[in-house]
């Protein structure tokens, strides 16, 4: 068994991951769903480890066995940023065992339109300055319509931007836009030491690949409030909740004051899921939220509870709830009203729209 040609049989099938756990043959998800690859046989410890390990380092083959987990990217196709993308790779211990998730990014970066997002997304890109989020589920496109976003940046407009990931994984095609992408651990020591340098590196956009702490949040705010712009991700489910994730992530005697400096900087929020279409493949599910005056003044205030109603109520401007973009979803037959409710955080909500 050859880990080479597991993921070329990943990539041939349009899968989105490829999954080596000792125990059983190796499984890829395509469109959402995992397949055990039946025509070969269980990966035994051994395998797995040769597998894993052919494609690292020896210093990460080190961090793996000390840290017992480790996240990086590998070429695919060749050359050395990879002719046809790159494998996103997260090694990691189970019951004593080495296993591995095999995440396929395409070198080819697709365009908003192309992955079937909402036309605002031409506006977060077209901004200067201020925090665009874009949240959801693992495994559910962030990372995708981010680089979309800042793609659209690089191919229109002259700046600097600087991208902080862990691991790098798309590579961006030469545009307009300069373009410094720092990877965890081969070219910086940590997210604080990464950012704290950021504004010394003069960027115009900043890519943020996950606001995963306070420290992170505070320091994307930052530098949002002194005339950048700055796209994050947020492991969250709704627009609401990302907001209360940011706040709740402060200590109490502090969530007063970053309530004050997130309602100033916020510009938007693209909260996403990926469903199955009936046509086959998948199509993101949408809801936006973009920060007006109403939407800043109640962060401000502490009234985040009220999020919900104002993008309700704010579809002339451009925000839309979940449940309506499911509705959308459903009548024009893109997706069944089953997936729609499955993924819906309001089923009855959304059965009412579809009356």
């Amino acid at each position: 068994m050859d880990i080479k040609e597991l993921l070329d049989l990943t990539v041939k099938n349009n899968a989105s991951d490829l999954h080596i756990l000792p125990g059983i043959p190796p499984a890829i998800r395509i469109n959402g769903s995992l397949s055990l690859l039946s025509n070969y046989s269980a990966v035994s410890k051994e395998t797995a480890e040769q597998m894993i390990f052919a494609v690292v380092s020896p210093e990460q083959k080190e961090l793996i066995i000390t840290n017992k987990e480790l996240d990086f990217s590998i070429p695919y196709g060749g050359g050395i940023t990879g002719d046809l993308g790159r494998f996103r790779v997260n090694a990691y211990y189970q019951r004593g065992v080495l296993c591995a998730a095999f995440r396929y990014l395409p070198r080819s970066i697709a365009s908003i339109e192309e992955l079937h997002l909402p036309k605002i997304c031409h506006s977060f890109a077209e901004l200067r300055q201020g925090l665009v989020l874009v949240t959801g589920p693992t495994g559910h496109g962030k990372s995708t319509t981010l680089a979309s976003m800042v793609n659209e940046i690089n191919m229109r407009r002259s700046s600097h931007i600087l991208t902080i990931e862990d691991p790098i994984e798309y590579i961006y095609p030469n545009g307009q836009s300069i373009i410094s992408q720092r990877e965890m651990k081969s070219d910086t020591h940590s997210w604080n030491m990464a950012l704290r340098s950021a504004l010394r590196e003069d960027p115009d956009v900043l890519l943020i690949g996950e606001m995963r702490d306070p420290d992170t949040m505070a320091a994307a705010m930052t530098i949002a409030e002194t005339g950048h712009l700055v796209f994050s991700t947020l492991h969250t489910n709704s627009a609401s909740q990302s907001v209360d994730r940011i706040i709740d992530s402060f200590p109490e005697h502090q969530q007063s004051q970053i309530r004050i400096q997130l309602s100033f900087v916020l510009r938007g929020i693209i909260s996403q899921r990926l469903l199955p279409q009936l046509a086959g493949g998948r199509i993101p599910a949408v809801e936006v939220l973009i920060a007006n005056a109403a939407i800043s003044s109640n962060i401000r205030e502490g009234k985040t509870h009220l999020i919900d109603s104002i993008i309700q109520t704010s579809q002339e401007v451009g925000m839309i709830t979940l449940e309506a973009y499911l509705a959308q979803l459903v009548l024009s037959g893109a997706v069944s009203l089953e997936v729609a409710k499955n993924y819906s955080l309001h089923p009855e909500e959304l059965l009412r729209m579809l009356g």
